[in-house]
């Protein structure tokens, strides 16, 4: 029997009132993720990625369509914490510590202190960060603390991790070293993972399916079903058929420019 998939969009669309009048920001989007999918969103600024990830996670209202999060509505799946979410910014606290800072959440659901230390413990791990629980944010790295970011929404166990260009803003060293950590960190949880990037190389990289996006409204243009191996040294980057993958990604954005 086919699993029913966790997110499931039908027809969606979205448009902000403003006062210039309507801002039409999603379109006729379809799409559904598999448990476990590692799925990436990628195209040009504005094209609606991030208002999607909203979508998904009950932050934003569509205004048209259907949209399913384990088959509830976005904001029933929010109310039962389906998903940890993952911004742009690492937006941890300054006055609390590294172990603070992932407990947050924790403190928020009312988890017993005991489960609270140990969830603690076992997300900084996960994330290569044991031993920094009691540093504070100003003394780690900008891929530190997005890395305690993650684990901040890994804490509470979600089926579901919603990330929105979480490496933007790092330096590629940092961003190839955290694209590789995220790949592992992926196979070792089985997540299902909605990752926004402008990198065609990142999406190509992390994804099991790469949705491209067009300039608003924002349209699906293509949903590519990667071939890699879900083994991806850095390396991997310089196959044939990583290339083939990353031109087509390309394609699908030159198309939706000419769409448009």
């Amino acid at each position: 029997m086919t699993q029913a998939p966790v997110i499931s969009a039908a027809h969606l669309d979205l448009t902000f009132q403003t006062n210039d009048g309507p801002v039409h920001a999603l379109r006729d989007v379809s799409l559904d993720i598999a448990k476990g999918e590692f799925v990436s969103f990628i195209g040009p600024s504005g094209c609606g990625k991030t208002t999607f990830l909203r979508c998904i996670a009950g932050l934003e209202e569509p205004t048209g369509g259907t949209l399913t999060v384990n088959g509830m509505t976005p904001d029933q799946a929010r109310r039962s914490r389906a998903y940890g979410y993952v911004f742009q910014a690492a937006g941890l606290y300054p006055w609390r510590t590294i172990g603070g800072n992932v407990r947050l959440p924790l403190e928020i659901m009312r988890f017993s202190k005991e489960e609270q230390a140990e969830r603690v413990k076992r997300t900084l791990e996960l994330v290569d960060l044991a031993g920094f629980e009691k540093k504070f944010p100003w003394q780690l790295s900008g891929g530190m603390q997005q890395r305690a970011s993650i684990a901040r929404a890994l804490a509470f166990d979600a089926d579901i991790l919603l990330m929105d260009e979480p490496f933007g803003a790092l330096d590629e060293i940092v961003r190839d070293h955290l694209n590789e950590e995220l790949l592992k960190l992926w196979d070792r949880t089985g997540k299902t993972i909605g990752f926004v990037t402008h990198s065609i190389p990142e999406a190509v990289y992390l994804s099991t399916k790469i949705v491209v996006m067009s300039p608003r409204p924002g349209r699906i243009t293509d949903v590519i079903e990667s071939t890699l191996p879900r083994e991806r040294p850095l390396d991997i980057r310089d196959s044939a058929e990583f290339i083939a993958i990353a031109h087509r990604v390309r394609d699908g954005l030159r198309a939706g420019h000419i769409d448009d």
